[in-house]
C-alpha cells in the first residue's frame, strides 16, 4: 500500500489532506487537550470518510481492551456493547490482526448477541472493523459504524487503510511527546473513555478478590450480569465501586432442591 499522502481525494486534495482538514474543524472547546486526541481523531477519521461513526480502541499488554475514543455517544456505546457480549468485529480485528468486514446478515450470523444489542440500542447496523500497526502501548484498532449496509459497499478501503495509518501516526508520535512518565503511558490514555475502562478492571480484581475467583471468571460474571440487566459492563463496575451492588450479588442462584 502507498503512503496516506499518495491517496487520491476529492478536486486533488489527497487523503492526508482532507483528515488533516477535518482533523482542523474538531475545534469544539469541549474537546481541548491531549487526554481527548483520540476522540478528535475519531471525528476527523469519520468526516473524512463519511461513514456514520468511527471508534479507536486499544489491546494493551496485558490483553485488555481499552477504549480510546469514539466520534459519537452512539459509536462510543457500541464498543461497550461489543465488550459486554466479549465478542464482535472489532476484537476479531484485535485477535486477528486482520480487516473485518460485516453488514447486517454477516452481524447476526456471527456475532447474534451483539447484533441484537446493537440495533436495540443504537441506529448502527454494519461495522468495518481494521487493525491499527502496532502502537507504542499495544495495538490498536478502529471501528467504522454504519446505519445502512450499503454504506459498507460505499467504502473506499484503500482510503479507510490510509486514515488508519493517519491515526496510529498522530497516536504514536503524541506518545513520543508525552509529558507523562512511562509507566503513566500518554495523556491519550487518561482520558474519560479509558478512565471508564480502567474502572472495569478495578471491578474485576475487587470482586475476584472477595469471591476467590480468576480474573476471567470475575468479568464473566460482570459480563453475564450487564447482558441479563440490559446494561454494560461498564456500568456494572461503576456499581460495583461505588457500593450499589456487592460482589457476592453476581453469584448466580443456587439451583433450588426439591
Amino acid at each position: 500500500m502507498g503512503s496516506p499522502q499518495a491517496a487520491g481525494g476529492q478536486s486533488g486534495v489527497t487523503i492526508a489532506g482532507r483528515f488533516e482538514t477535518a482533523l482542523d474543524d474538531v475545534d469544539e472547546p469541549g474537546l481541548a487537550g491531549p487526554e481527548l486526541l483520540p476522540v478528535r481523531l475519531a471525528r476527523a477519521a469519520a468526516r473524512t470518510l463519511r461513514v456514520d461513526g468511527a471508534g479507536l480502541s486499544l489491546l494493551d499488554a496485558a490483553q485488555q481492551r481499552v477504549p480510546l475514543g469514539a466520534s459519537s455517544a452512539p459509536a462510543e456505546l457500541a464498543e461497550r456493547l461489543q465488550f459486554t457480549v466479549g465478542a464482535g468485529p472489532c476484537m476479531t480485528a484485535h485477535d486477528t490482526r486482520q480487516p473485518v468486514f460485516a453488514v447486517e446478515d454477516e452481524l447476526q450470523h456471527r456475532w447474534p448477541a451483539f447484533a441484537d444489542l446493537l440495533r436495540g440500542a443504537t441506529p448502527f447496523r454494519a461495522i468495518v472493523a481494521l487493525p491499527l500497526r502496532p502502537a507504542l502501548t499495544g495495538n490498536g484498532a478502529i471501528d467504522f459504524y454504519f446505519e445502512r449496509s450499503e454504506g459498507v459497499l460505499a467504502l473506499d478501503v484503500f482510503e479507510a487503510m490510509s486514515v488508519g495509518e493517519l491515526v496510529s501516526s498522530a497516536l504514536n508520535d503524541a506518545a513520543v511527546w508525552s509529558t507523562s512518565s512511562a509507566a503513566d503511558g500518554p495523556e491519550w490514555l487518561t482520558g474519560p473513555t479509558p478512565s471508564r475502562r480502567a474502572a472495569v478492571w478495578e471491578a474485576t480484581g475487587k470482586v475476584g478478590v472477595e469471591l476467590e475467583i480468576g480474573a476471567p471468571a470475575a468479568l464473566a460474571l460482570l459480563r453475564s450480569r450487564a447482558y441479563g440487566s440490559g446494561s454494560s459492563v461498564d456500568d456494572v463496575a461503576a456499581e460495583l465501586l461505588s457500593g450499589r451492588l456487592r460482589p457476592m450479588d453476581l453469584r448466580p442462584p443456587p439451583d433450588s432442591v426439591e
